[in-house]
Formats: structure tokens, sequence, C-alpha cells
């Protein structure tokens, strides 16, 4: 997707250098239609420049921060120089992401998409999560409920939910805690049982979230939990151990979490 619109100054914004000359560098504006900006020769690298091609090639894609925007004269002027390492990665990263979320728009919809369409739901995704990229990878995530706060109808949140788990990579955490799970009566076995059963959810674990139960030895039963953040792998973890310690303690037996391996913690 390509922004119809102009740069604010203070934006950094993706170019590929397109013209080179003594006193500068044009930069044609990756994010922008038909927008090319120039850094001049003072912007393009700290200390004195004897020849601009020391610093820059043509066809090189750069990351520039826009110094001034004049619509009337047509003119955008830039600074190479003023960006730094961390931020020439993280918004090298950004642009490739939206241009993932670009191609996942056309399979979502198809390459004979209007432009008004593409522009009416880049614009939902972009007011809800900041990114077309961000809301394809929630949509992967958490399903159509992510997209519940958007004005898109019900056949565009499925395209884009289906799109979405077909293509993107989630990024998913990983933690892990134990029970022990001791109950001395005469059902015993089949309480213990049913603590198991409990934790791993009865089948109403969230579909964004997997959760296995293992056995340790007795006492002790490791709970995994893979999801999609820390926040929501640790509330899941504590779930899965309150509901199988609530099953014994209730029984009359004695259930305890903890997050080490008994043995370990000794």
């Amino acid at each position: 997707m390509k922004y119809s619109g102009w740069p604010e100054p203070g934006e950094l914004v993706v170019g590929r250098v397109d013209e080179i000359e003594d006193f500068g560098v044009f930069v044609d504006l990756q994010e922008y239609r038909d927008k090319r900006g120039l850094c001049h020769i003072s912007e393009v690298a700290s200390g004195w420049i004897k020849n601009v091609r020391d610093h820059v090639n043509e066809g090189q894609t750069v990351v520039a921060k826009v110094l001034d925007v004049d619509e009337s004269a047509q003119q955008i002027d830039l600074s190479i120089k003023d960006v730094n390492d961390h931020q020439r990665k993280e918004t090298i990263q950004e642009w490739k992401n939206e241009q993932k979320a670009d191609n996942w728009m056309l399979l979502a919809f198809g390459e004979d998409i209007s432009d008004e369409q593409y522009a009416a739901i880049a614009n939902e995704l972009l007011a809800a999560f900041g990114s077309m990229y961000d809301g394809f990878e929630q949509a992967a995530i958490h399903g159509e409920d992510a997209l519940d706060d958007t004005d898109l109808d019900d056949d565009e949140v499925g395209a884009i939910v289906e799109t979405a788990r077909e293509n993107v990579s989630v990024p998913y955490v990983n933690v892990t805690g134990y029970v022990t799970l001791e109950c001395p009566t005469g059902d015993g076995v089949d309480v213990i049982q049913e603590a198991l059963k409990a934790a791993e959810g009865n089948g109403e674990i969230p579909e964004e979230v997997e959760l296995e139960v293992t056995y340790v030895g007795s006492p002790e039963y490791r709970i995994k939990v893979r999801a999609p953040d820390y926040k929501t792998a640790e509330a899941e973890l504590e779930r899965s151990a309150d509901r199988a310690t609530g099953v014994v303690d209730e029984a009359g037996g004695r259930a305890d979490y903890h997050r080490d391996r008994a043995e370990d913690a000794e």
C-alpha cells in the first residue's frame, strides 16, 4: 500500500535512491505514491563529504528523516544522517511488514480489489491496530473477535481471518508450572483424574492457547502453556493450576501450585 498524501516533518520514511547529483541525492519514497524527496549533500552523512557516491549508491534502499515539506513547491527535504542504526532497522522492518500485509490483502480480496475498497479496509485496520500487519497478526491469534471494534462487514472479517491464519507466523511464548496433587481417600485415584481433566480445561481453553498436562513423578504434574504473549500464558497457567487444586481441595486432599519442580525448590 502506498499513501496518497504527504509525509509529516519528523517522520521516518523508506526510500530508494534513484538519482545522485553533486549537491545531493534524490530519493523515491516507497511508502508514498508519486513522492520524491531531496537529501542535500550536507544531510547525507556526518562530516565533510568529498563525493556523495562514497556514501550512497543508486538503487540503494535508505531510511531518511523528513525535515520539511512544501506541498505548493512539491518539495520534500530529507536527512539520511539524522537516522541512527536502531531507527533504520526498526523502520525497515515495519516497512517489510507492511509489504507482507499488502500481499495478504491481495490474497484475501483478490488482485482486482478496487482502490476504494482497499483503502477502506486498510484504514479500518490502521485505526484499530496502528498498522495493517498488526491487524492481520491479531486476526491470526484471536480470530474474528480481534476485529470486533472495526466497521468491517462479516465477509471482510472472514476473509482477513482466513488469510491471516494461513499466512501469518504468530509469535508465541511458553511458560511452565507444577502442581502436586494428593488425595489419600478411597476414591483418591478418581479425584486426581478429575483434577487433571480440570487442569486441561475440559475443552474450554481459548483457541489461541495450547495447554498440556503431563506426569512428572508422584504426586507432581507439569503444566505447559503456549500462548501469543506472556500475560495470556501466565493467566492460563494459573487458571489451570487453580482448577486442578480446587478439585483436590474440595475432596479433602492436599494440593499445591509452584513454578519450579518440587525437588528443585528444596
